[in-house]
């Protein structure tokens, strides 16, 4: 065996090459101590967290910008759906904006659970009374300017009937969209008025649509107080340990299918590539914990004459050390270690560089090689032309073509959220997540603290960086499958035709969950869904 790391531990089982359909999943599948993918990201390593309440406050969520505090959150490594990580812009303190002196004031209705009419005249003295206070001052700060004399009837004129309407309707969707459209406009006086409503609103252990808009409330926070170049200053939190943040993301792991159904797929696919190969080299562009990869080395090693000669190439930014505990050295002693114990020759390469810094000489392919290349949840993390003139995502894959891989895997989110400007980002990021926040809703309490944890720190960040940052800081850059199709193809691939025996055992691992959740294969690709909203989209390429 050959292996460039030398200690480290996992359980496992070696399990018969072939199984019955039921069984295929216990070693295509990574095991449920595993979440590869969601540990760690690339383009970047600022990062942000939110300030949740103690489950004693859970009623309301408060701003993480009133001024606590709370240390930043520097740590280099983040986790989020994607399931990866995401940095959430540079690091700073975010100006106060979100004025206690109304914000308390109306968070009394949400904890009370009583929904009293909108008092106008009221609100209007207290929206008054704050800006012309001395937070105006930081307003002015900002280059954010309200015209006009800030009396009584000017506010009164200037707030549309409309406006008023929907407030007394309550209804958080409708509010949340109206103040995303304040911020795109930087109709402060209706932002402002909004704002104070929905904060009386939200709750992160409330419905499934109250919680998600606790935390775009905070990306229109963020955004609304970017200053120069600055899009972003950092909310304050309590930075996780990197053991609780991996312990999120296996609570996600065990209540949604989404991992499983995207690594079964993939290393179904990556096994029917190679059932005739004796050298097989599996290059993975972020490989974080490498679990995904320990139930393939057994179903290779129990594969019929004998296993493999197996070669992994792990990439992974040196900022995920954190996530994992150390460097890359911990995944090749672990992955060596169950290699040995299946009797599979094994080498583990590690390339510990950003993905967007990778060339062809890092992954040294040898002769003779089959080839396979992962992409699960990672390569939306690439700037692309529009970021970039280096445009690393479709480099990425010109240069992966150029090595002529047997099987290249791919599983992304189904979103577009790249290109798409502010205000209809905003509302994808709202359909998309809140159908996934439905999702967790019907496996885990809605007042459960692991719940609380598991979407503050896997989905928020994600959120609050689709909605607040620009540029190369914004990371999260989802596109949909059928842009990801022009882009394969560009690059010079065809499709690579899915197996009907990993489909199928894929809607079996489905009957274990909701029934809203839904599985469809249309245009050579499988697409995991909730209800009527593909969620993730898993396909492959030659």
């Amino acid at each position: 065996m050959q292996t460039s790391q030398n200690n480290g531990s996992l359980d496992g089982a070696t399990r018969s090459y072939h199984q019955p359909l039921d069984e295929l999943e216990s070693y295509l599948l990574a095991p449920l101590d595993n979440l590869d993918h969601c540990i760690s990201y690339e383009g970047g390593s600022h990062c942000t967290q939110f300030s949740v309440q103690t489950p004693e406050q859970y009623s309301a969520i408060e701003s993480s910008t009133a001024g606590g505090s709370c240390p930043a959150y520097n740590s280099p490594s983040t986790v989020s759906f994607s399931p990866n990580g995401s940095p959430v812009c540079q690091q700073d303190r975010l100006s106060d904006m979100n004025h206690s002196s109304y914000i308390n004031y109306y968070s009394d209705s949400s904890r009370s659970g009583s929904v009293e009419n909108v008092n106008v005249q009221h609100k209007l003295r207290e929206l008054e009374n704050v800006m012309l206070g001395p937070e105006s001052q930081i307003l002015y700060a900002q280059n954010i300017t309200v015209s006009g004399a800030l009396n009584q009837n000017s506010l009164e004129a200037q707030l549309s009937k409309q406006t008023v309407e929907m407030i007394q309707r309550r209804n958080v969707r409708e509010i949340l969209a109206a103040c995303a459209k304040a911020v795109l406009d930087n109709d402060l006086l209706t932002y402002e008025w909004l704002m104070s409503e929905l904060r009386s609103m939200v709750s992160v252990s409330g419905e499934p649509l109250q919680r998600l808009a606790a935390y775009m409330l905070e990306g229109l926070v963020a955004r609304l107080s970017s200053s120069g170049s600055s899009i972003y200053k950092a909310l304050k939190c309590k930075e996780p340990t990197s053991d609780e943040l991996l312990s999120y993301m296996h609570f996600l792991y065990e209540v949604c299918p989404y991992f499983k159904f995207g690594y079964l797929s993939a290393n179904g696919a990556i096994a029917d590539a190679m059932k005739d190969e004796n050298r097989i080299h599996i290059i993975d562009f972020q490989i974080s914990q490498g679990s995904q990869w320990i139930t393939l080395i057994h179903a290779l090693a129990a594969r019929p004459g004998g296993p493999p000669q197996i070669r992994i190439t792990g990439i992974d930014d040196s900022t995920s050390a954190y996530a994992r505990g150390g460097g890359l050295e911990i995944v090749g002693q672990r992955l060596s270690i169950i290699a040995e114990s299946c009797k599979v020759p094994f080498e583990f390469h590690a390339v510990p560089i950003s993905a967007c810094d990778v060339e062809s000489e890092h992954l040294k392919v040898q002769p003779g090689e089959a080839v396979a290349v992962n992409f699960a949840l990672m390569l939306h993390h690439m700037p692309d032309e529009s970021v970039t003139t280096k445009n690393h995502r479709d480099r990425i894959l010109r240069m992966v073509k150029n090595m002529s891989p047997k099987v290249v895997t791919l599983i992304e989110q189904e979103s577009n959220t790249n290109t798409a400007p502010f205000f209809p980002r905003f509302m994808e990021t709202l359909d998309y997540y809140l159908a996934i926040f439905e999702s967790i809703d019907v496996a885990l309490p809605r007042d459960q603290k692991e719940r609380i944890n598991v979407e503050q720190f896997c989905l928020a960040r994600d959120i609050v960086n689709i909605i607040a940052c620009e540029g190369p800081e914004r990371v999260e850059r989802h596109e949909r499958l059928g842009k990801w199709r022009q882009r394969f193809s560009m690059a010079g691939f065809t499709p690579y035709p899915l197996s009907s025996f990993v489909n199928a055992t894929i809607k079996t691992l489905l009957e274990n969950y909701c029934k809203n959740y839904r599985l469809e294969e249309r245009d050579g690709a499988l697409y995991l869904g909730w209800k009527n909203k593909d969620l993730v989209a898993s396909c492959a390429w030659k």
